[in-house]
């Protein structure tokens, strides 16, 4: 038997190992929750939705139960986009975790969210995930004109002068570069504006230099630090954050703190003028509230996402 079959390419203990052989185990974000399109106990209804047929990106919508049923008068809500982390190569919208964490957003700040499904590595290198989440972008903001796009949620429900951004961790990676590039690509978003986005606990590279081997491994033709996607001090494109508020959100214990704080020292000092604000959750760990979504200190960080959502809400009453 050929022992090369066994031999592991990358692993990301205890969650994920990929063999040079291609094969692929995954270990977190593999379960799949099923939609309750017609509401669940938590008050929230969910559907799937297929956004690319040809690279098959998809995405899992929730909306409040309750906003199906304000027909003649509909109310209209705050729309957030949501990119799941899993350092480019798990996690998925669909697993009890993310299902359970938006479903919870939803229901707490009364908005509609999209959260994405996008390509993995290694099946799909780096800038595949990107590539999916602009599209997926760009999708959803096809709704902004009223009976434009296909589906009826977002064309009856999506407030679309409230537009936000989360993530967390690779996926809070993926909400700035979605934002830096809201404000650099020609064609925009569709004539939106976005209101605001979230970075919680988010995966970029080291302050003092170099990156680490989950970001070579997913992508194997980056040119290491001097890749902005990954360096998000690099050249002048922060400046152009395509929002004029930003909430990072940090952890005392993780790992990618460092890198949190570096994100929001190189923000401040790249020129760009809004409004950042910096929540840090002492004696916890990196994505804690996604595992103890219960605890004290995971609904502090729960409200202080809502909180960034409704203050724009208020200011534009």
């Amino acid at each position: 038997m050929d022992s090369s079959t066994d031999e592991v390419a990358h692993e990301f203990h205890p969650y994920f190992r990929a063999y040079k052989n291609g094969r692929v185990e995954r270990f977190f974000g593999a379960d799949r929750v099923p939609t309750s399109e017609f509401g669940s106990s938590d008050g929230v209804s969910s559907k799937d939705v297929v956004i690319s047929t040809e690279t098959a990106v998809s995405a899992r919508i929730f909306l409040p139960s309750e906003t199906t049923k304000q027909q003649p008068q509909i109310k209209k809500l705050p729309v957030l986009v949501y990119f799941h982390g899993g350092g480019l190569f798990m996690g998925s919208p669909f697993c009890s975790t993310y299902h359970n964490y938006v479903s919870s957003v939803v229901s707490r700040a009364n908005v509609i969210a999209i959260s994405v499904n996008y390509r993995l590595a290694p099946e799909n290198y780096v800038p595949a995930a990107y590539e999916d989440c602009w599209s997926a972008l760009k999708w959803v903001t096809s709704h902004f004109q009223f009976g434009v796009g296909t589906d009826p949620w977002l064309n009856n429900y999506a407030d679309f002068d409230r537009f936000f951004l989360a993530g967390d961790s690779a996926g809070a990676n993926i909400v700035h570069n979605m934002s830096v590039q809201a404000d650099t690509d020609h064609e925009g978003l569709n004539g939106v504006k976005l209101s605001g986005i979230c970075l919680i606990h988010p995966y970029f590279g080291r302050k003092n230099g170099g990156v680490d081997k989950c970001w070579e491994f997913v992508c194997p033709d980056t040119s290491g630090f001097d890749d902005p996607r990954i360096n998000p001090a690099i050249g002048t494109r922060m400046s152009r954050l395509g929002c004029t508020r930003v909430l990072v959100c940090l952890a005392e214990k993780d790992n990618l703190r460092e890198r949190g704080m570096f994100y929001c020292e190189s923000l401040r000092e790249s020129g760009w003028v809004g409004d950042l604000e910096i929540m840090e959750t002492q004696s916890e760990d990196h994505v804690f509230h996604l595992f103890k979504p219960n605890s004290d200190k995971a609904l502090a960080l729960m409200d202080q996402l809502v909180s960034f959502i409704n203050q724009h809400r208020l200011s534009s009453l």
